[in-house]
């Protein structure tokens, strides 16, 4: 004999909410609740880059705009030196539930994997990198009083005197460096790199005539640029920049048609998180980089938007690693 057995309301109710509290227990609980509360506590923004750069100052307008909107603190950590490696290990360490951030950029994601034999992370399986922050494009810089009036000018030079010309950037792999050998590859060019320990000293050099060209975006070229001791002879953008509409493209200036070479920004947080509290995060950010605020600071630093979907943001990552992977490989450069 079988007997039915219609629940009442409130057991139905009291059996919801146990297992809303078992599926919390087992780590299983609804992306949806997951969501709503999140973030419980404080979020960390871990960053490589020092105080007082581009990079930190969009990184502050964020964090103070989400801590805003959720109702929690969030800090922006700097962790600069040791190629970033510094602040990776610190966001490894850290919090798996989402409230520890990383920033992260174009070098650490998508040219480290080729410059080192054997990375302290893996790209895939340490990061889910959600969304860029902004992208900047760089200009081909020289002296003012240069000789070269045109990027056809130092292709020229450079085809007619193989290994004189020679170029500079501040560290092995950064987007200046790889852009800067892309051009050789490109140009089918042969030329020096000089390796300067700090940015000031590198644009110095540039001006006074002792370096030939070098890459440089408005942000760490555009003092002398103002100052009249630089010329801006391209930009390494698709098309020319509002900010800059006397500027032409690399292949109007008589360069490679099509020559681009960008940096980017991107958060990134532990992989396997909900969908929900990914979701969530990203669109919060999304909605904080949409601010005039944060556009003006863009302006100051010679930054771009970057929207993107995450799948459309994915492969340009991977386009960009098989790209350096690329420029690496023939250049025969190494940092291990």
């Amino acid at each position: 004999m079988r007997s039915s057995f219609s629940p009442s309301p409130v057991s139905l109710h009291r059996r919801a909410g146990l297992a809303l509290g078992l599926a919390a227990a087992l780590g299983c609980a609804p992306q949806l609740a997951s969501a709503q509360a999140f973030p419980s506590k404080p979020v960390r923004i871990i960053t490589p880059f020092p105080v007082g750069g581009g990079p930190d100052g969009v990184a502050r307008l964020v964090a103070e705009k989400l801590g805003r909107a959720w109702g929690q603190p969030v800090v922006v950590e700097n962790r600069p030196g040791g190629n970033g490696f510094i602040a990776i290990d610190a966001f490894k360490r850290g919090a798996k539930d989402g409230h520890d951030l990383i920033v992260l950029d174009n070098v650490h994601l998508a040219a480290y994997p080729s410059l080192f034999k054997k990375l302290p992370y893996d790209t895939a399986k340490d990061f889910d990198t959600l969304l860029p922050l902004f992208k900047t494009y760089f200009f081909f810089t020289v002296a003012a009083n240069s000789k070269y009036k045109t990027v056809g000018d130092i292709v020229a030079d450079a085809k007619a005197h193989p290994g004189k010309l020679n170029y500079g950037s501040w560290s092995i792999g950064n987007p200046v460096h790889l852009g800067s050998e892309l051009f050789e590859s490109a140009t089918g060019t042969q030329m020096e790199h000089v390796l300067y320990k700090e940015t000031t000293q590198l644009y110095t050099s540039v001006s006074t005539g002792e370096l030939s060209f070098a890459l440089g975006s408005a942000a760490t070229a555009g003092p002398l640029q103002r100052a009249g001791k630089l010329r801006f002879l391209a930009v390494t953008a698709p098309q020319r920049l509002a900010s800059f509409p006397d500027v032409p493209t690399v292949g109007e200036s008589g360069g490679p048609k099509g020559f681009e070479v960008t940096g980017w920004n991107a958060i990134a947080v532990p992989p396997g998180l909900p969908a929900a509290v990914t979701d969530k995060i990203r669109k919060d950010i999304e909605q904080a980089l949409s601010g005039a605020d944060v556009q003006e600071k863009f302006k100051s630093f010679g930054y771009e938007p970057f929207p993107t979907t995450r799948a459309q943001f994915a492969q340009f990552v991977k386009d960009e690693g098989q790209r350096f992977g690329e420029v690496i490989k023939k250049a025969n450069v190494s940092l291990d």
